[in-house]
């Protein structure tokens, strides 16, 4: 007769384990460590979501490495890409959208965009959202033959939060961004020390992932194109 036996506990468990998935592992690898900076910890409107910033060192100045992650209960994700630089972040008001302020070197800054899908936030775009706002810029009669050589930065103008009540505009909160692009120029003439483009507004609509420009902001937008600094 053949006798059945039961496996040990300890022998079901392993063959349990190796059987299953393993486990993605939530939080930054080995080597990065949480900032203590109170200014790079960033908690959104509803409470739910905090944002931690880990920095890996190095001996090689451009080999520092930040990364920053959504921390939601006991979910960890990964606000890419990772950067060299601390970020800045800034939520709309419903907790939905997220704008990340990326330094990328001495004058010169980009933007992310992300949105909650799942009860995580990801990247709403496939390029940054200051790529974007540079394609808008470039694809305009007005302002696509400008060269921009250094300082390039595109940035989020405050009012995020509230719809930008603060320039007396009605418009529908957790909507629209409004975006400043600055940048210089390499060539200029003699009696000029700066010359090149200086806070040029367009607003990115969330809803509808398209730019435009607001009336209100033509007589800016021309004076910005004309922008410099003479010696």
């Amino acid at each position: 007769m053949t006798r059945f036996c039961r496996p040990a506990p300890w022998l079901a468990l392993a063959l349990f384990l190796a059987a299953s998935p393993a486990l993605a592992a939530s939080g930054p690898p080995p080597g990065f460590v949480l900032t203590d900076n109170a200014d790079l910890a960033f908690t959104s409107p509803d409470g739910a979501t905090k944002l931690e910033q880990y920095m890996k060192d190095s001996e090689d100045l451009f080999g520092v490495k930040w990364q920053v992650w959504a921390r939601r209960g006991d979910q960890m994700t990964e606000l890419k890409p990772e950067q060299g630089y601390g970020a800045g972040f800034r939520f709309t008001a419903d907790s939905q959208w997220l704008v990340r302020m990326q330094k990328t070197g001495s004058g010169s800054q980009d933007l992310f965009l992300y949105h909650v899908e799942n009860g995580a936030f990801v990247n709403a775009t496939k390029k940054s959202l200051s790529d974007l706002a540079w394609a808008y810029f470039h694809s305009r009669r007005d302002t696509k033959n400008m060269k921009l050589d250094y300082h390039i930065s595109a940035n989020l103008m405050k009012g995020t939060e509230d719809g930008y009540r603060w320039l007396g505009v009605d418009w529908p909160n957790n909507r629209y961004l409004l975006i400043s692009l600055s940048g210089a120029m390499d060539k200029h003439p003699k009696n000029v020390a700066v010359k090149g483009l200086a806070d040029w507004t367009c607003r990115y609509d969330l809803k509808t992932g398209k730019f435009d420009v607001p009336q209100m902001f033509a007589k800016g937008n021309a004076e910005a194109l004309e922008w410099e600094i003479k010696r």
